[in-house]
């Protein structure tokens, strides 16, 4: 569908206040991450899960869902096309981040057309603009050529099980996009992450006689060191058009018991950004390098590696594209500024799905994480348009 006109009737039948209202309740279901704790109410996905769930039956979608670990599903509904045409996934994370220091977060709340609270742009908002988006094409009578398909993951603010076994179990589409806030900047690259923890090993004895010992934290601050250098070395590397260099860095550091013993081990975390083209074994190979050139100049101290403590593969959609041709065009049609490609700053759980995915949202990086958390309704209306345009444009053949 190509017609402007029509376009724009659509985009009229969005309800915004169905759509703020869908938000607001998903901001009062608390489904915080856990990061590696217990599993619990407040801190699991499943009662997000089942909410989305209903709410994707309400509209007529087939639904599924699967539990990547107890209480932590992936859940996904399908408006299912009259043909064979291509598919296309609105996908979202059910999960977010916590509520330290932040009081209220699951009390939403409305001013100055802003909706406030936990999720607000990171990311229900855009699981509202689909249920949205779906409710407008099921009351048009619209039918696609291809099958919609909304989803929810579990986890993406930790480990993101859940888009890593949506790329190994499905659903599988053939176009996606990402609502995750990219202050409605069109985002068709991100570099990923790989985590290692190194642990230097010395000999503890009491502090007064340190040089019978062996300084665990002394020989961390060599591995610190050579660090500084290898991030010196991805500069002058050659850069990603969009994602710029690769970046390394030490990030977690534990070490020692007491003040009065020398300490025996030290553990670093290491944060890798990697860009498009690196791989986690180019990271492994050039960590252990790294370690080796510090036994070599300082034979007293011994290091382990272990990991990736974490995993999340970079993101690099061509510019030929049709999904981020598709909302690029969409974008400066409906905004009517002149968008182009750019990078997002995080990881995402587009590349794991295995089908080309781009990242668009209402909302900024600086809010999703803050005490303060909001999204812009005047900019949910115009992502929720995007994406209703898009399902048109990729899914709707006359």
């Amino acid at each position: 569908m190509t017609d402007p006109d029509t376009y724009t009737t659509l985009c009229d039948k969005i309800d915004q206040s169905l759509m703020v209202e869908d938000l607001t309740t998903m901001i009062s279901i608390p489904s915080m991450n856990p990061f590696q704790q217990e599993v619990r109410k407040n801190y699991r996905e499943k009662e997000m899960a089942e909410f989305y769930c209903d709410r994707m039956s309400d509209l007529g979608l087939e639904v599924s869902s699967r539990d990547v670990v107890p209480g932590r599903p992936n859940v996904w509904g399908v408006l299912k096309g009259k043909s064979n045409g291509a598919s296309l996934m609105l996908a979202g994370h059910l999960d977010t981040v916590g509520d330290e220091n932040y009081p209220g977060a699951f009390i939403p709340r409305i001013e100055n057309n802003r909706v406030f609270g936990r999720g607000a742009c990171d990311m229900k908002d855009a699981l509202a603009s689909y249920l949205e988006v779906v409710r407008v094409i099921r009351d048009e009578g619209i039918e696609l050529s291809g099958d919609l398909i909304l989803t929810g993951t579990a986890d993406e603010e930790d480990q993101m099980i859940g888009s890593k076994d949506l790329g190994k179990n499905g659903p599988w589409a053939d176009y996606g996009i990402i609502g995750e806030p990219s202050n409605m900047e069109v985002c068709s690259a991100h570099m990923g992450q790989v985590g290692y923890l190194v642990r230097s090993l010395g000999k503890a004895v009491h502090s007064s006689r340190p040089e019978d010992g062996i300084n665990a934290i002394e020989g961390m601050m060599h591995i610190v060191d050579a660090l500084k250098a290898l991030q010196q070395d991805l500069m002058s590397r050659d850069a990603h058009t969009l994602c710029g260099h690769g970046r390394c860095g030490p990030a977690v550091i534990r070490g020692g018991t007491v003040v009065s013993t020398v300490p025996d081990y030290c553990e670093l975390e290491i944060d890798r950004r990697i860009i498009p083209g690196e791989t986690r074994d180019d990271v492994y190979a050039e960590l252990y390098s790294l370690i080796s050139s510090v036994v070599q100049s300082h034979p007293q101290f011994r290091f382990e590696i272990e990991g990736p403590t974490i995993d999340v593969l970079p993101l690099d959609v061509p510019a030929d594209n049709p999904v981020l041709n598709s909302v690029l065009g969409l974008v400066r049609s409906v905004t009517n500024n002149s968008a182009e490609a750019s990078a997002f700053y995080g990881g995402t759980d587009a590349p794991h799905f295995g089908f080309s995915t781009v990242i668009f949202g209402a909302g900024a990086l600086q809010q999703a994480h803050s005490m303060n958390e909001y999204v812009e309704i005047d900019d949910m209306m115009i992502t929720t348009r995007v994406y209703l345009c898009s399902v048109l444009d990729l899914l709707y053949r006359t």
